[in-house]
């Protein structure tokens, strides 16, 4: 576990720029607030296909990256339990996304 990409996940939450579940993520991206969405590594193809769709649907560009935890990870992290969740602050989303190039 990285604990400094589940810190920023709770710092993102507390600040209230986390958008977790399927319909929470899918307003975030539909009303352009999204700036990074992520699925994990335990969600169901059905919702990685979807989320694929909608992040790139009309021309969107959000980013979309599969992470290296499961659902129960990310609960321990900001306590919900998600396999979609969605950043929504330009500053948040570029640490994780640092963060999480820096354990690939």
């Amino acid at each position: 576990m990285n604990d400094k990409v589940f810190g920023m996940l709770g710092l993102a939450r507390r600040a209230g720029k986390l958008s977790p579940g399927h319909d929470a993520a899918f307003e975030s991206i539909a009303k352009g607030r999204a700036r990074a969405c992520f699925l994990c590594s335990d969600a169901s193809d059905r919702l990685k296909i979807e989320f694929d769709r909608t992040t790139k649907y009309e021309g969107r560009d959000v980013p979309l990256l599969e992470v290296p935890y499961l659902k129960d990870d990310l609960y321990a992290a900001t306590g919900i339990r998600a396999a979609v969740f969605t950043i929504d602050d330009e500053g948040f989303a570029k640490k994780i996304l640092m963060l999480l190039e820096d354990i690939a």
